[in-house]
């Protein structure tokens, strides 16, 4: 039997390492290194494999470190005897208890303090993530914002306040309809009836009187400005520009917000109503669930965020309004204002006519640079008017409230009389509107059935309002029926002059 050496008996025993020894007793002998085969041995790491491996090392060595500045400030600053355990944790605790409810909401078998950093971790990065728009093109085309010399006619309302405003058509002499239109959100007096021909205006007889809502534009400021304030301020200005009959009152989207307060507080000076897509509450406690459901369901995600903090938190508003609304400059309009639109909006917002006037608008808009104004109009938006809707709606009211007048009514007919708004409401609504979904002008005639509804097929929340001749001569011939021009004035003062004749020559025949 062949007997073997030590040094056989220990390459048995490891893996063979690809070298032998020469048998050479001399410890300074050459080594002698056989090839080997690459199939059974593990070929050289990468470049890659070792900055992975190098990472994680470095990722255990902070970890590691972490864990000791962890376990330091425990035994020193945590403890009970630390200075800053004695002087916070009275307090802490206290709050603790009296937040300690919100932990209901969590599973039973999760720690609160655990469950609680996470979900303020995800709230954090939530709220970063709404905050950037990853699907906007950064090739879009974005306009510088210009400031210009102001422009606008003004008058003195008796607060002392300046309101600016804008009078088209026809002389306030000659005007057969008076028009006064409230702008919507990030707009300005110079919106109207965007892209209105001034032909169209004269063939009808129509004067049209826009304003600037408070801190918008050239108006002055109204920090304490509520519904009713709304309504006073259109009061003054027909009353200051000279609009001596009842006026029609035209509003699109959000700047039917102050056309309903109109319709509540001054209904004796209104003629009548012409709502486009109008906006109503968000939050309106009669809206139905389902009504509820598809209207938050047409809004983006971010859209719906920024009504959230304007009904919970409007503070927070003022940093994404100044990082939005205020900047030199400015991007679509549907970028801006956080909506996704219809196919014929779409369409629209391309075409150079509503770009120019765009531009021209939001520059009026931010003229004063101030972001309180557009804070406080959202706020009126999802906060609560002060009145219902279903106030305006005609019904007949008795009085047979008290004794005695039960005791009449019970041998007479009781004193009743009308109440609500009783003049026309003709609402407009695109059923492609995705910024005013048409389950708010379901809501609208649902409670006020006597509002006059005109659906529009394949129509969005723009295209049958701005610069569409067709729809300006359909919306006035619906409201005003046929044209019958301006006042003539002349046929007027001839007739005075004929009677001022008469009058002469009959007194000359009493004289004689």
């Amino acid at each position: 039997m062949a007997t073997t050496s030590w040094s056989e008996e220990l390459a048995s025993l490891v893996e063979d390492p690809g070298v032998r020894f020469t048998g050479d007793p001399n410890p300074t002998a050459s080594f002698k290194t056989t090839s080997f085969d690459a199939s059974n041995v593990e070929s050289e790491e990468s470049l890659k494999d070792q900055a992975i491996g190098f990472l994680m090392a470095w990722c255990e060595i902070v970890m590691e470190l972490g864990r000791g500045c962890r376990d330091i400030l425990q035994q020193n600053l945590l403890n009970e005897d630390s200075y800053v355990v004695r002087k916070i944790g009275g307090p802490c605790s206290k709050v603790s208890k009296r937040l300690s409810f919100f932990n209901h909401f969590l599973p039973e078998d999760r720690d609160p303090l655990q469950a609680w950093f996470v979900v303020f971790s995800v709230f954090v990065l939530a709220f970063a993530a709404i905050s950037v728009d990853l699907n906007r093109d950064p090739l879009t085309k974005v306009m510088k914002v210009a400031m210009h010399p102001p422009n606008a006619s003004r008058i003195l309302l008796p607060d002392g306040r300046y309101l600016a405003y804008h009078d088209q058509g026809v002389p306030a002499g000659r005007a057969r309809f008076s028009l006064i239109a409230p702008h919507s959100f990030r707009s300005s007096r110079l919106a109207g009836i965007p892209g209105i021909k001034p032909s169209l205006l004269e063939e009808y007889g129509v004067r049209l009187v826009t304003y600037d809502l408070p801190g918008f534009g050239e108006s002055d400021p109204h920090p304490g400005r509520n519904l009713n304030s709304s309504a006073m301020d259109m009061l003054h200005l027909a009353n200051a520009v000279n609009v001596s009959d009842n006026f029609w009152v035209l509003c699109h989207s959000s700047g039917c917000v102050h056309a309903w307060a109109s319709l509540r507080y001054i209904p004796e000076r209104i003629a009548g109503a012409a709502m486009l897509a109008p906006m109503i509450s968000p939050y309106e406690p009669h809206m139905l669930k389902d009504e509820l459901k598809r209207t938050w369901g047409r809004w983006l995600r971010r859209r719906q965020f920024m009504y959230s903090l304007a009904y919970r938190f409007p503070k927070l508003l003022s940093f994404f309004y100044r990082k939005s609304f205020l900047p030199e400059n400015h991007d679509r309009i549907d970028k801006l204002l956080s909506f996704s639109l219809g196919k014929k909006d779409e369409i629209l917002i391309e075409e150079p006519a509503f770009e120019e006037f765009w531009q021209r608008d939001v520059e009026e808009s931010v003229r004063q640079g101030k972001v309180q104004p557009f804070i406080e109009e959202v706020v009126l938006q999802v906060s609560k008017w002060g009145f219902d809707i279903e106030e305006l709606h005609v019904q007949k009211k008795c009085q047979t409230r008290g004794i005695l007048l039960w005791l009449k009514s019970m041998y007479s007919e009781a004193e009743c009389e009308l109440a609500g708004f009783l003049d026309p409401i003709h609402i407009w609504q695109g059923l492609d509107d995705r910024v005013v979904p048409p389950s708010m002008t379901e809501y609208i005639g649902r409670v006020l059935p006597e509002a006059m509804i005109h659906k529009l097929p394949n129509e969005g929340h723009f295209s049958y309002y701005f610069f569409c001749d067709e729809c300006h001569k359909q919306i006035f011939s619906t409201l005003f029926g046929t044209p019958q021009g301006p006042i003539e004035q002349q046929k007027e003062t001839a007739f005075e002059e004929n009677n001022e004749d008469v009058l002469h020559k009959s007194s000359l025949f009493n004289i004689e």
